[in-house]
């Protein structure tokens, strides 16, 4: 019983205890002369007669039923003759807050795709914000019937719909099965239209409606896994590049990143003559050493030579330092840059 329960023997007030309760009907004793009803932050009380409202009071405070009350309820039974009899009528206390639900799909929902004869199997997991917007279709559908309503039981009718509806909102909003995070918002805000419309019916209005992770299945989670990662290697220069910058950033040498990017370079052309030679194709010949000209007369001069055909001037070629990666002359004993012996 609530703080005034003591003072008056007839408090009618919300008795529950638990914050996941969004209507609570008082209906256990009769309504007596000298009954007070107490009001708390966050509730409407809204007295029923018969099933059908009477008067809605939304006004925190603790007020005296007979002098406070029951001049706005004039059509019930028994006023008329200066409240002398008990009564028997019903009080419901709504809690007016905002509601958050989680909600997620108890099992995987079979999306149609063309590849996959069964569907592509996903479960979906998130939250929305619901609250009591219309009290006469609240008791018609609901209040009629039940003494109390929990969070629970309006997450088991969000759910009852919701594999229908997220089949629909992925189908029409999702650009692409495998990465449905990108399009979370406007799969979300259609979920939200179409979940406000059916807790409409009840008396609820949906004010969010968020998503905050798509789940596949371990098998196919792998394959997107993959394929991310082929596609990564795809462009091989952008791989070296990008392997170079990692291995600086985390204080290695840049022959180290070389060798890495050299190596992961020499597999994916191991890798293409395995493809071409299991596909019956016949690897390319070698391609030409590359052209280069001399820096005394300009005529053109092959890779590796040491000294030019056309004016005898000798070619300086360069290397690269195993240490720290600088470009040093091929005579050079010493790195200029690290002073490694070569």
């Amino acid at each position: 019983m609530g703080l005034f329960s003591k003072e008056f023997k007839n408090v009618i007030e919300w008795q529950e205890t638990q914050d996941d309760v969004i209507f609570w009907k008082w209906h256990n004793d009769e309504i007596k002369k000298g009954s007070r009803l107490v009001i708390r932050p966050g509730q409407d009380a809204i007295f029923l007669y018969n099933g059908k409202i009477e008067g809605i009071f939304t006004e925190e405070g603790n007020y005296e039923v007979e002098s406070q009350i029951i001049p706005f309820l004039s059509t019930l039974k028994g006023f008329s003759f200066g409240f002398q009899a008990s009564l028997r009528a019903e009080v419901l206390f709504v809690n007016t807050k905002e509601f958050l639900v989680k909600w997620g799909t108890p099992q995987a929902v079979n999306i149609p795709y063309a590849s996959l004869p069964g569907g592509l199997p996903i479960r979906a997991f998130g939250t929305c914000q619901l609250k009591v917007s219309d009290y006469v279709k609240l008791i018609d559908e609901i209040a009629g019937v039940k003494d109390s309503y929990r969070i629970a039981d309006v997450r088991e009718r969000i759910l009852s719909w919701m594999d229908q509806l997220l089949m629909k909102w992925i189908l029409q909003e999702g650009k692409d099965l495998f990465h449905l995070q990108s399009n979370a918002a406007q799969i979300a805000k259609g979920l939200e239209t179409d979940l406000d419309y059916e807790l409409m019916k009840i008396g609820f209005t949906v004010s969010g409606m968020q998503i905050s992770s798509f789940n596949y299945p371990q098998e196919i989670q792998q394959k997107v896994q993959e394929a991310a990662g082929f596609h990564m290697v795809g462009d091989m220069n952008r791989y070296q590049q990008g392997k170079f910058a990692e291995s600086l950033g985390k204080g290695g040498n840049a022959s180290g990143a070389m060798e890495a990017g050299f190596g992961m370079a020499a597999a994916m052309g191991m890798m293409g003559q395995m493809m071409q030679s299991q596909n019956g194709a016949v690897p390319s010949q070698a391609q030409p050493a590359a052209q280069m000209s001399c820096t005394s007369c300009g005529k053109a001069i092959t890779a590796g030579d040491k000294f030019c055909s056309n004016c005898g001037t000798a070619l300086q070629q360069s290397v690269f330092c195993t240490e720290c990666g600088q470009k040093i002359p091929a005579d050079a004993k010493f790195c200029p840059s690290c002073g490694k012996a070569r």
